[in-house]
């Protein structure tokens, strides 16, 4: 872990902070329990280890629990959605993110486009009073298409680079919309929130993949489902680990 001087650090902003409980909806016939309508909140509101105040998940198996305490999602993603989904009202929260996040309009560190191409695995940042650490991408369910009202989204979400990214929670605290996000320490073994996804969706590992591959299991903050599917991937692509 690299932990940054003073003049060193860069902050994101949280522009929205947003939560929502489960609720039943209606998709293709059958009810559906989710947790993705989420609405931004007012105010100052505790980040606790598993989730927000006000906040749930439907499906623990595959959302919340510790490594995915809250989603983050920049605040830029939503212009390029707009263009692509013309007409549409996007409200805060409309990609069932937690914080809605702003770069400043660039990247974070080092000057890439995206923010998932400079927010790295096991990167910490203080937010409120709170501390928090990056853990993985978002990968889409079919329940982002419950959202928007379209089967094709979650392709064309993983398609467009744009997942955002989860955190877990290192300290609890209070946090709230206009809160800095700070970079307080960086991971050594710097593997950005956008390679991971590529490192997911690739058909074959060549060298570049394996290398991201090793680093990325040396980070202690990726859970160790992910740590499983990649040893499997080095194994399919006749690496040791």
């Amino acid at each position: 872990m690299v932990v940054h001087s003073q003049k060193d650090r860069r902050a994101m902003k949280l522009v929205s902070v947003n939560t929502g409980l489960p609720r039943e909806v209606k998709w293709h016939g059958r009810m559906v329990t989710t947790g993705i309508f989420k609405e931004a909140v007012k105010g100052r509101v505790a980040l606790r280890k598993l989730n927000l105040d006000g906040d749930r998940q439907a499906d623990l198996t595959v959302h919340g629990g510790e490594y995915k305490a809250v989603y983050c999602y920049p605040l830029a993603h939503y212009d390029y959605w707009k263009k692509e989904l013309p007409g549409r009202e996007l409200p805060m929260g409309m990609f069932g993110e937690n914080f809605t996040v702003d770069d400043g309009g660039k990247a974070l560190l080092g000057g890439q486009g995206l923010l998932e191409e400079s927010v790295h695995l096991g990167d910490r940042f203080s937010v409120g009073t709170a501390e928090v650490a990056v853990t993985q991408p978002r990968l889409p369910c079919y329940k982002l298409g419950i959202r928007f009202g379209s089967d094709d989204m979650v392709k064309r979400f993983l398609a467009s680079g744009r997942t955002g990214f989860y955190v877990a929670v290192v300290r609890e605290g209070e946090v709230g919309a206009g809160d800095e996000m700070k970079v307080i320490a960086r991971e050594a073994n710097g593997v950005a929130v956008s390679e991971i996804t590529h490192l997911y969706v690739v058909k074959r590992y060549g060298e570049p993949e394996i290398d991201a591959v090793r680093r990325a299991l040396r980070v202690a903050e990726l859970p160790e489902s992910w740590k499983q599917y990649f040893r499997e991937r080095l194994r399919q692509a006749g690496e040791r680990n």
